[in-house]
Parts: C-alpha cells; sequence; structure tokens
C-alpha cells in the first residue's frame, strides 16, 4: 500500500503545480520563467537522479532508499508550503524531484517484493503503474481543488499531511529487502546533472537574458562540459549508468527519442493550457482543472487498451496509430482554443487523452523490450529520464510561444500546433521501432 501511496504522489506532483501557477504569478509576483522552474525544477533533478537511481536503490537497500526518498519529499514539499519567494520555492521543488526519484524505483521493488510467484508480480506492478497513472491524471483536478478551497500553498502542504504518516508506517512495517552489492557511477551520475541542468537554465532563462548573454553562454558551455564529462565517465567504470547494450539498439533509441518528442508536447501543452485558461479567459482554478479531466483522466482508459491492441496487432503499429491520433487531434485542439464555448476544447481532448494511455504504455513496453533481460532496468531508468528531458524541454520552450500574460489564446494556438509538429516526427520514427529480423510484409506483427 505505501508503494502505491509513494507511486501516486510522485506522478500527482507532476502534474498538480499547473492550475496553481496563476496564483504563483499573482501572490509571490513570479516571472513566465520563474513559472517555468516552478514546474522544470521537479523535473530536472528528477530526470537526473532517475538515471541512477535503480543502483542507488540497490545499494542502500530499498527500504533505506524509499525511507530516504520520502523524508526528503516530505520536508521540501513543507519548505515549497511555507515559500516566500519563488527562488524559495524553486530550490525547494528541485530537492522534492531528487526525493522523488528516489522514492521511484524503491517503491516498485517494495511493491513486488510479497509477490510469490511471476504472475502475482505481474499484477502488483500493474497496481503500482495504475497509482501512477491515477496520480498523474488526478493531479490537475486535485491542484485545481485544492486552490479553490484553500490557495496555492495546499498544493505542496497536502504531501506533508500524507508524507509523515507514511514515513511512520514505513519504518515501522515495511519490510527490509536483502540489498544486493552495486557500485555506483557517481562520475556519471554528476555529469548527467551537469548536463541536463545548464541546458534547461539556457532554455528557460535564454528568452528572458538573451541567447549571447553571458549567463547563458556559461549555462551551454556547463550542458557541454556534462555532455563530455558523462561520454567520458561511462567509458570509463565497469558499472555505466548506460550500458552500451542500451543505446546500441535503434530501436531502444527510437523508442526513447518518441518517448521524449511526447513528453514535450504533452507536458508544454499542459503548461501552456493551465496559464490560457485562468490568465487567458479568467476561468477559475476548480473550473480549469476540471476541463483537464478529459486530457489525463482518458490515459488511464487509454493505457487499459494498450497491452490487447498491442497482442493483436503489434506495438508498432500501436505507436504509429496513437501518434497520428495524437497529431491530429492536437491540430483539433489548436482550432477548439478559439471557440468561445468550451466544449469544442473538452470533446478535442478527449482522443488526445486516450491516444496518450495508448503511447505512454507502448512506448515503455517497446523501450525495456528493445534490450536483453539483464538491461532492462537501465533501459527503464534511461527511458523514463529522456522522457523527463523532454518534459522539461516542453515547458522551457512552450512558455515563451505562450507569449504575453493579457493575449494567450493566439499562443496556446502556436503551442498545440508546435505540439503537433514534434508528436508528427515521432511518428516518423515509428518505423525504426520494428525489429530488422521482421520482414517488410510482416510489420503488422508484434514488435
Amino acid at each position: 500500500m505505501l508503494a502505491l501511496i509513494a507511486a501516486f504522489m510522485v506522478f500527482v506532483d507532476g502534474t498538480i503545480v499547473n492550475l496553481a501557477l496563476a496564483q504563483l504569478a499573482s501572490h509571490l509576483h513570479a516571472s513566465r520563467s520563474d513559472l517555468e522552474w516552478a514546474v522544470n525544477a521537479y523535473t530536472l533533478s528528477f530526470a537526473a537522479v532517475m538515471l541512477g537511481a535503480g543502483a542507488i536503490t540497490d545499494a542502500l537497500g530499498a527500504k533505506r532508499a524509499f525511507v530516504a526518498g520520502l523524508l526528503v519529499f516530505t520536508a521540501s514539499s513543507a519548505v515549497c508550503a511555507a515559500a516566500t519567494s519563488m527562488l524559495m520555492l524553486n530550490v525547494a521543488r528541485l530537492v522534492q524531484g531528487a526525493g522523488s526519484a528516489l522514492l521511484l524505483p524503491s517503491a516498485l521493488v517494495l511493491a513486488t517484493a510479497s509477490a510469490t510467484d511471476e504472475r502475482m508480480r505481474h499484477r502488483l506492478v500493474g497496481w503500482w503503474a495504475a497509482a501512477g497513472g491515477i496520480g498523474m491524471a488526478a493531479g490537475p483536478l486535485l491542484g485545481g481543488t485544492l486552490v479553490a478551497l484553500a490557495n496555492w500553498r495546499a498544493v505542496f502542504a497536502v504531501n506533508v499531511v500524507i508524507g509523515i504518516p507514511a514515513a511512520v508506517w514505513s519504518l515501522r512495517s515495511m519490510p527490509t529487502i536483502t540489498r544486493r552489492p552495486r557500485r555506483l557511477d557517481n562520475a556519471g551520475m554528476g555529469a548527467a546533472a551537469v548536463l541536463i541542468g545548464g541546458l534547461v537554465f539556457a532554455l528557460i532563462e535564454a528568452p528572458a537574458q538573451g541567447w549571447v548573454s553571458p549567463a547563458i553562454i556559461a549555462a551551454a558551455a556547463l550542458a557541454l562540459a556534462g555532455l563530455v564529462g558523462f561520454v567520458w565517465a561511462e567509458r570509463s567504470t565497469p558499472a555505466p549508468l548506460l550500458p552500451p547494450g542500451v543505446y546500441a539498439d535503434r530501436r531502444f533509441i527510437a523508442t526513447a527519442t518518441q518517448g521524449a518528442l511526447f513528453n514535450f508536447a504533452f507536458y508544454g501543452l499542459l503548461f501552456a493550457m493551465g496559464l490560457m485558461l485562468q490568465q487567458g479567459r479568467g476561468l477559475s482554478a476548480l473550473v480549469s482543472g476540471l476541463l483537464f479531466l478529459p486530457l489525463t483522466g482518458l490515459i488511464s482508459i487509454g493505457a487499459v487498451y494498450a497491452a490487447p491492441l498491442a497482442q493483436r496487432i503489434g506495438r508498432p503499429a500501436v505507436l504509429g496509430i496513437g501518434q497520428a491520433v495524437l497529431a491530429t487531434t492536437l491540430l483539433a485542439v489548436a482550432w477548439a482554443s478559439t471557440a468561445s464555448a468550451l466544449w469544442p476544447l473538452v470533446l478535442a481532448l478527449v482522443p488526445a487523452g486516450f491516444s496518450s494511455g495508448l503511447l505512454v504504455t507502448t512506448m515503455t513496453t517497446q523501450a525495456i523490450a528493445a534490450v536483453e533481460p539483464a538491461l532492462h532496468g537501465a533501459a527503464s531508468a534511461a527511458f523514463n529520464t529522456s522522457r523527463q528531458i523532454g518534459a522539461a524541454i516542453g515547458v522551457a520552450t512552450f512558455g515563451p510561444l505562450l507569449g504575453a500574460t493579457h493575449n494567450l489564446t493566439d499562443g496556446f494556438i502556436t503551442c498545440a500546433i508546435v505540439a503537433a509538429l514534434a508528436t508528427t516526427v515521432a511518428l516518423l520514427l515509428t518505423t525504426l521501432t520494428q525489429p530488422a529480423s521482421v520482414p517488410a510484409r510482416a510489420k503488422g506483427a508484434n514488435g
């Protein structure tokens, strides 16, 4: 149960803040780049730590990693709730993301620890994944409700209310899982953090500071140094974060790129839509949260149908159909946002949400299936990291595209079109997810 709660909390915090952005802009006088950091600080540290979180879980033991992640997540949430400036909030969000990255793999290990056979293990993994999916879907509605009933601080305070008893419960009743000897690639994790941090900082701050400002040039140089350092570290260590067998497979690379493009479009659109509905249309946080449901709520339903559909027509076919539907409906979302009534937007978001559910589940399965079983953990971490980087770049890109505070409709249309273009690029990569050994006439077979 604790593992399911943790998965729910981690994915809730990836989407819940979008409905608090308008109040943050008003109460803490946040600029557009400040608001982008409120979302991206969490995503950035989550991505940086996630790459090595599996190894950390093995080295510390699942229970220790879980408790440490939960305490970090809860304490940083309390700081977020008490923040008196955007700088204080965003630094706390950075720490919060690191805590989440520790929670996720350790929660999965603990969720499956009681499994007595492979069938039960798959069922427990399904429940864990469902808890995360429900959290992702519930985030905007929960955020809108908390902002409407109290204010933006409640969005973070709810984590403290849940986190403290969960930490006590885990210390008293959670079983200790035997640790597995695992060497940590500290140099690789550090270099990855520098690479991701420098890249995202440059993308967020460049529109305000200028692409040739000293800070942006320094951030770009830092990102380049992080890339060089990461390549060197991975080639030098006997236990790399990213084993060669993972990135040597073109199916994995293609699927990981599709995952990054999907998150670029999806999380960028969530950021733009939250501001467009509240600041652009003047809707309340609660109504805005309800309008997110067709998009986020249908993800869970699409995820349920993904596996049976993949068994029938093959994963590459599901990826192609899902991306074609999503790209088309994102264009419909752009058109619907020009209407004064809200129902066209609601209708357009329904197939977008369902196809997103198909894609998230199928891409995850495809990324893991592309490599040998011994590399499944590394492949899962690398795939999730690529998705988080895509999400951070999406928010950093869509913030400037959204435009001025009082003229957001045109900016939102631009964001939806860019999201559709990114999804179209992902669609073109689908052919690379097909196994090379399968003949062209059998491409409908399961990949």
